[in-house]
This record gives structure tokens, C-alpha cells and sequence, in this order.
């Protein structure tokens, strides 16, 4: 069968190709640029902990060596600090402070801060031992035909050629020649947000802690009074972003320098220190969602079908989740033929879930922003403001924390045996450790994005035992035979325990770490039924996949 043709090598393509190659699908990547990505130090990405993971599985590489976990998060509203978050320590309050500070600690893992050329160099490399994908550099996508059997693309340039695929993604970014080519609108609203963006390297007073100062005392103008936010990155290397007023002022050099100068003197009291500016640029938020994520076997990924961000930068975060998201299904559907209501439900799942973060976005922003009239949506509008501020550029909150899939057209109906655990059905599955069936212990995030689905049985008491003791024991052989049973192939984990499920809970989960549902002991036609509906449907509802049907 051809290989699923991919448009566009920036993360989001290189991820989607890694992770098809890690269920053994080939796939070709069409990249219109040299091979290799310009050193911006200012443009970087936040990802939260299991979207970092999820690369880490791909690469293989440990991620804190290329970027930065933050040691925790202050928020400041003028001179006085507002919250304070410590992160690692959930037993340990921290030092106290003033009535009115928040000084928080959080078990919670931080979010990742990298340079995106960082990331997309780690993926390239991961590439360069993969077997099944094949990057073809100076190519440039100018046709797109579908036929009932594959898609067929033309790529010009000193390569240009005729490529024949079984599926083509556009990840080829917000000016997606895929997206134009099918036709598919792209609304949404221009310029939401401006900030002008530095990356330097100096000795800021709170190592390791991202930071967001609102209506520092040295600044009287813009929105609120100003904005800044400085997150670290490594070898003493900052970001710092400055919320720009409305409208297209230009931005030059010497503003920004201006800039750079007076915050750090503000930060230090009143002598800017040394510090070493590394880049510049201007990030412009804009919100816009595709109209439509799949035309038949053509689909959109990343910034070609949505774009996001106001706050923490978490944007590409959510690309690689489309990544995720899409990988396991066009999987399923290379080894064992399209199913229309599986490669469906990538558009009906993820959509779903930008849609509603950019209406959080636009319904919250202007009252973040305008002040006054926060005070009739948050109780004490100062430290709401800042709560729901904080909480966007950590990934959580109303403003920050990804979407589940509660509500997904996989999800199963009605189960007699379902239960009640602490992860909600959609949401991505805590990251237990895991009893494998070849008996090794691993984290459960380890066994994902391998096409199988993952059945995990919670047995306290297991881990104290060797697994010859208990695999033959109790309901194990009852719930291995119902495995065995399962539309599609599956892997059997047993834990200790698993955050809110009571012993001989048994939770179906997809390849891409979202739970399906938690049930009651071994009930093997319930089980089965689950098992169906993520895939989709019965089998016999498999039909091949008609160019242009979407």
C-alpha cells in the first residue's frame, strides 16, 4: 500500500510521521524548504507533561536536556507578588508570605519551555533512522487529486515530481497551500493579540521561575498598564514577551531595546544588569478553525487547520495533539482498510476542542485585558484576573487545560458495569506504573502510540508478588481470554493502583492515551462493546473510502 503522503516539516509533520512509523505505516514528508531549521531563539513552544512525553516516546531522547522545566511561577500586579507556585513539592507550602500572596506548591510536573528549532532539529534526528519515512527537501506542493483508491500530489521545484499516497496531511502551516488547494475556509479573527519578543541571556532575580509581572510601576500605558512575561529557557537564556497596545505600531529595534533595558532595570532596582540579546521578533495572535478537517483522504493538522495562543505559547502544543490524535486511526486504516466513522472522528474530536478553547479565549480576553469588568465574572478581580491568567500559560484552568474527548462519536454507549474514576472518560489516562504481560514493570504512558489498545486491570497487592503468582489467579485468566477476544489487537496491564478506582477496576484505553471507560470487574461483552465503539463501529461497517465524500 502507498505511503500516507505528509505536506509541511515542521513539528507537527515530523511528529505525525514518527508516530506512523511507530505503528508501521511508511509515509513521505514534502518539505519546501533545505532540510534544516534557522536558530530563533525567541520563537519557542510550551508543552505540557504528556505532550512532551509523548515526543520523548518518539525520539527517544530526554527532553530537559534541550529545554527547560520550570522550578515553579510567580505572578506579580505591580510591585506586590500575587502567586507564587513551587512546583514538585506537594507536601511543602513554602515560606509564608503576605495576607494577600498566594505561595502554592504543586506535585504537578511543570511545562517543558524549548526553542522550536530545538525541538524540530530533536525530530529530525529521531528521522534519521527511520526506515519508513523518506524527506524529500526542496519540494513544494502545487496539486492535489484524489481518487478512490489514494491522492496523488505534484510538487515543483528542483525535484518536482508526481508522489502517490494512501492519505495526505497538510501540516504545512497558517498559509496551508493543502487547506487552499480543497477549498476549505479558514475564519477566525486577525491580530487578537501583538507582543514583542526577546531572547536574552542574563541573571534575572528568580532563576528557573516563569514569571508574569502586570502594570509594572515603571510602565503607565497599554493594556492594564502593561504586561510581561518572562519564561527561562537553558544556559541562562529568557524569553520575555511584552504585550503591545492595540493596533500596527511598528516595533523596531531601538523600541525593543528601550524595552529590554527599562524592564530588567525594574526587575533589578533601577541598574539594567549585563545580558546578552540574542533575538527579537513580534508574536501576532490570531484565532481561525478550518472549516472542515478532512476532505475524503485529505486532512489538516497544526496550523493549517487552526490557530491559537494568546497565552503560554501552548499553540504547537495542540498540533502535536492533532498529531496524536490522527496517527493511531490513519494507522488502523492503512493495516485494515478506511473506516469512515474512525478517520471521521479525528475532525469531530479535535475540532471540537479548539472550537471551545478559541471561545474561551474570545469571551475571556477582553475582560482580562479591560479590567473594570472582570469584577461581575471573578470574585475579587485582582487575584481572579491573575488566576485565570496564570492558569492559561500553565496549561489548565478554563484558559489552558487541553480538551477531552467526552463527547466523541467513539465513545461507548451505556455500560452496566461502568464505573467511576478520578480521570473523567476522554480525558488523557494518569501515568501509572504498569505491570507489562511479559512482566516488566513500566509507566503506562511507555506502551502508547503502538496501534494497540491498552486494557489495564487495577490489582493492589500485585506488585509485591512475582507474576507467575498471580497471572494464573483470581479473574486474570477470565480478563486475558476477554482481551484475546477483543475486534483488535490489545495489551493487558495490571497496576497497583490507578488515582480514584477501587481493586479489580479495568480501564479501556485508545493508542493515544485518552481513557474510554473504567467498568467494574471483568465483564467481556461490555468489554467488547467499548472496544467496538472506539474503533468506530462493528467491522462489518468498514467501507473503503470514496475520494471527495467529505
Amino acid at each position: 500500500m502507498d505511503p500516507v503522503i505528509i505536506v509541511g516539516a515542521g513539528p507537527v509533520g515530523l511528529t505525525l510521521a514518527l508516530a506512523l512509523a511507530r505503528q508501521d505505516v511508511p509515509s513521505v514528508v514534502l518539505d519546501e524548504g533545505p532540510g534544516k531549521d534557522e536558530p530563533r531563539p525567541a520563537r519557542t513552544v510550551v508543552l505540557r507533561e504528556d505532550t512532551a512525553a509523548l515526543v520523548e516516546r518518539l525520539t527517544g531522547l530526554p527532553l530537559d536536556e534541550f529545554g527547560t522545566r520550570w522550578a515553579g511561577w510567580r505572578s506579580m500586579r505591580r510591585k506586590q507578588v500575587m502567586r507564587e507556585i513551587t512546583f514538585g513539592h506537594a507536601d511543602d507550602e513554602g515560606p509564608a508570605g503576605p495576607a494577600d500572596t498566594d505561595r502554592t506548591s504543586s506535585a504537578e510536573s511543570p511545562p517543558l519551555h524549548i526553542a522550536q528549532h530545538v525541538l524540530t532539529n530533536a525530530l529530525r534526528a529521531a528521522l534519521t533512522h527511520q526506515r519508513l519515512v523518506k524527506i524529500a527537501v526542496d519540494s513544494r506542493l502545487d496539486t492535489i487529486e484524489q481518487e478512490t483508491s489514494g491522492v496523488t500530489a505534484h510538487t515543483r521545484g528542483p525535484k518536482g515530481t508526481w508522489w502517490r499516497g494512501s492519505f495526505l496531511v497538510g501540516c504545512d502551516g497558517p498559509r496551508s497551500t493543502v487547506r487552499k488547494l480543497q477549498d476549505v475556509r479558514f475564519p477566525g479573527r486577525t491580530a487578537v493579540e501583538r507582543h514583542a519578543v526577546a531572547a536574552l541571556r542574563a541573571e534575572l532575580p528568580w532563576p528557573g521561575r516563569a514569571l508574569l509581572h502586570r502594570m509594572p510601576p515603571w510602565r503607565t500605558s497599554g493594556p492594564s498598564g502593561g504586561e510581561i512575561t518572562a519564561r527561562p529557557l537553558p544556559e541562562g537564556v529568557w524569553r520575555l514577551d511584552w504585550l503591545l497596545p492595540p493596533g500596527k505600531d511598528l516595533v523596531t529595534p531601538e523600541l525593543l531595546v528601550a524595552r529590554v533595558r527599562e524592564t530588567l532595570a525594574g526587575w533589578t532596582d533601577g541598574t539594567t544588569p549585563p545580558y546578552e540579546l540574542l533575538d527579537t521578533g513580534v508574536h501576532t495572535v490570531h484565532h481561525r478553525l478550518a472549516r472542515r478537517w478532512r476532505v475524503g483522504r485529505v486532512f489538516l493538522a497544526g496550523d493549517a487547520a487552526h490557530l491559537l495562543g494568546a497565552l503560554g505559547t501552548h499553540g504547537l502544543d495542540e498540533g502535536l495533539r492533532d498529531a496524536d490524535n490522527l496517527a493511531w486511526k490513519l494507522a488502523l486504516a492503512w493495516h485494515h482498510g478506511p473506516h469512515e466513522a474512525l478517520l471521521d472522528s479525528y475532525q469531530a474530536e479535535r475540532r471540537a476542542v479548539i472550537a471551545a478553547r478559541l471561545r474561551t479565549g474570545d469571551q475571556m480576553l477582553p475582560l482580562l485585558r479591560g479590567g473594570g469588568a472582570l469584577r461581575s465574572y471573578v470574585p475579587g478581580a485582582a487575584r481572579g484576573h491573575d488566576t485565570l491568567l496564570t492558569d492559561g500559560h500553565l496549561g489548565r484552568g478554563p484558559l489552558g487545560a487541553p480538551g477531552g474527548y467526552a463527547e466523541s462519536p467513539l465513545a461507548p454507549g451505556d455500560l452496566e458495569s461502568r464505573a467511576t474514576v478520578d480521570t473523567p472518560p476522554g480525558a488523557t489516562v494518569a501515568d501509572v506504573r504498569v505491570t507489562a504481560e511479559d512482566g516488566s514493570r513500566v509507566r503506562l504512558r511507555d506502551r502508547l502510540g503502538r496501534g494497540a489498545l491498552l486494557v489495564v486491570l487495577v490489582a493492589p497487592g500485585t506488585g509485591v508478588w512475582e507474576r507467575k503468582h498471580w497471572v494464573t489467579a483470581g479473574i486474570m485468566p477470565r480478563l486475558a481470554a476477554a482481551v484475546t477476544a477483543l475486534p483488535h489487537p490489545a495489551e493487558l496491564l495490571v497496576a497497583e493502583s490507578y488515582p480514584g478506582a477501587g481493586a479489580h477496576t479495568v480501564l479501556l484505553v485508545r493508542p493515544d492515551g485518552h481513557l474510554v471507560v473504567a467498568m467494574n470487574g471483568v465483564r467481556p461483552a461490555d468489554l467488547y462493546a467499548a472496544a467496538e465503539a472506539t474503533l468506530g463501529g462493528p467491522a462489518e461497517a468498514r467501507t473503503e473510502a470514496t475520494a471527495g465524500s467529505r
